[in-house]
């Protein structure tokens, strides 16, 4: 049974002038980008912490296993760290996953922020122990680049905002009328049904089901959603949301849209879908998406609103 489905640890809000921790769970990570990265972040107010460790690089990741589950574990523990937000994605936070005492996490609550790859982990804090977790901007990636944040959804999201919508801004627009109400979850599109079959296979029940990926050709797009709704994963979902989906065509003069490859798999369910949200792979201003939380998707006609129907986190008095 999903932790979606029972009690949820939220954790503490973020204020200006705490201290976050950089972890790279996945692949390595270059200096010039994390640099550039955390300047950002003390512009916006915060101090952010990594090990130097975090350089290490064997293959195409950021260290071994070793080294990158203690890394993750060790800013779960630090009392001075607030938040916890990966450099990059890339590949690697499967290999984690056996590797992490989830138990140590659940006692440790902390806000734990990133996308693509890192989805696995994402859905796992979820699944396993209830943490309510955040789909949002990295360091490496988004913050280290001028209009990669969206600083109304970064804020909302993580201090203590009790209700908010993503409207006209979000870049979504309707493609199935309705309106459903769930627990927002999901992500990384590839990584979610790469979980099937194993032990930390996904739990889309009772879900608004956020969807997103990059650089991944129509028909594989339409494998992928046809091998969740095979595996049962659409049937109890009450909204479908879709990233920006960018670079996610077969050539510049195909003669389809992925809207109408997407309509095709999912227009039948009976519930509202929309597409086009900017949250994960995309051109500029990276939304943070709580997951874990209760919402509301409406869609009509073309246009979209997905309301947060709670506060995602816990409120600080320091």
């Amino acid at each position: 049974m999903s932790s979606l489905k029972g009690p949820r640890i939220k954790p503490s809000a973020l204020q200006a002038g705490d201290t976050v921790g950089i972890v790279a769970p996945a692949s390595n990570v270059k200096r010039a980008e994390l640099d550039a990265g955390c300047e950002a972040l003390r512009r916006a107010g915060y101090y952010p912490f990594y090990f130097d460790s975090i350089f290490e690089q064997d293959l195409y990741f950021a260290g071994s296993v070793e080294r990158r589950a203690k890394e993750l574990e060790d800013m779960f523990l630090r009392d001075e760290v607030r938040a916890i937000i990966c450099a990059r994605g890339g590949y690697g936070s499967n290999y984690l996953l056996d590797r992490l005492d989830f138990e140590k996490i659940k006692a440790h609550p902390k806000i734990f922020i990133g996308y693509s790859d890192l989805t696995a982990l994402l859905t796992s804090f979820a699944d396993k122990i209830g943490l309510v977790t955040f789909h949002g901007p990295m360091v490496a990636k988004d913050w280290a680049h001028q209009d990669g944040v969206d600083m109304v959804s970064w804020q909302a999201a993580l201090r203590d905002t009790a209700r908010w919508e993503l409207g006209e801004n979000s870049g979504a627009k309707g493609l199935v009328e309705g309106r459903g109400e769930g627990i927002l979850y999901g992500g990384c599109l590839s990584i979610l049904v790469a979980s099937l079959g194993t032990r930390y296979e996904i739990d889309t029940r009772g879900t608004i089901l956020f969807l997103e990926d990059v650089a991944t050709k129509p028909f594989q797009i339409d494998r992928m959603l046809m091998q969740l709704k095979l595996a049962g994963k659409l049937t109890d979902v009450k909204g479908i949301v879709f990233g920006e989906m960018r670079d996610c065509v077969q050539t510049a003069a195909q003669g389809y849209t992925l809207e109408e490859v997407v309509v095709r798999i999912v227009g039948d369910l009976g519930i509202p879908v929309a597409y086009g949200l900017h949250s994960g792979h995309v051109t500029a201003g990276n939304i943070t998406l709580p997951m874990g939380v209760a919402a509301e998707l409406r869609v009509h006609g073309s246009q979209v609103s997905l309301t947060i129907l709670e506060s995602a986190v816990t409120a600080r008095s320091t």
